[in-house]
């Protein structure tokens, strides 16, 4: 996934505001405008550099195909978007509805999904006086959205419970305990060998 900031993800969300095309007045009237004009200039040329928006020749902006499949593609799971959003911010609910456009339904199933593994944690935090929950990704969630360059989508068993992830790396860590260890080879291969077929089953 091509990296975003919090000023890129603003600019590119206010071109899915404006369905897929921004010009100047959009970027006044916007909350952009409290970055200033030089911090906005230069995040529409980095955008243009990355091939994450376009230039019109009437001086609007439009989102590439590209940028879309950062977090607005039907190709990307709805647990990968929330992963994606929250590496560049903490969010709360309100505001990953917003940037995603998906019911909160779906996200809160999802977001449930995410925080039983680990992967993001909800903490209430007071904003404006008010105490709201705010997610943010944890190291789990980064690997796990990172490995998606490599193995994509479909090859991650995102459902595995945290306790059979334990019992694997604890597993792992017993294979590599009686390799190291001055046992006869033949024992090391049948312990091994029943070790293999115990993570076998806990991968299913």
């Amino acid at each position: 996934m091509r990296k975003l900031g919090t000023v890129d993800l603003e600019v590119l969300n206010l071109a899915i505001e404006k369905n897929g095309t921004f010009n100047e007045n959009n970027l006044e009237n916007s909350e952009l405008k409290r970055f200033g004009v030089g911090k906005i200039l230069d995040t529409l040329a980095s955008l243009k550099d990355r091939k994450m928006i376009s230039l019109n020749s009437d001086g609007s902006f439009s989102i590439t195909d590209l940028a879309r499949e950062i977090l607005w593609s039907n190709n990307v799971p709805t647990w990968a978007k929330i992963l994606r959003l929250l590496q560049i911010k903490s969010s709360t609910i309100v505001q990953i509805v917003d940037i995603l456009r998906i019911s909160e339904d779906k996200l809160v199933e999802d977001l449930e999904k995410l925080r039983k593994n680990q992967f993001v944690l909800m903490s209430p935090q007071r904003i404006e006086d008010k105490l709201v929950k705010v997610y943010e990704i944890l190291p789990e969630g980064v690997d796990k959205i990172d490995r998606t360059e490599i193995d994509g989508f479909d090859n991650i068993n995102f459902d595995k419970s945290k306790p059979v992830r334990e019992i694997l790396s604890l597993v792992n860590e017993i294979v590599k305990e009686i390799h190291d260890s001055q046992m006869d080879q033949s024992k090391k291969d049948s312990i091994s060998e029943k070790l293999s077929k115990l993570k076998d089953k806990l991968e299913i």
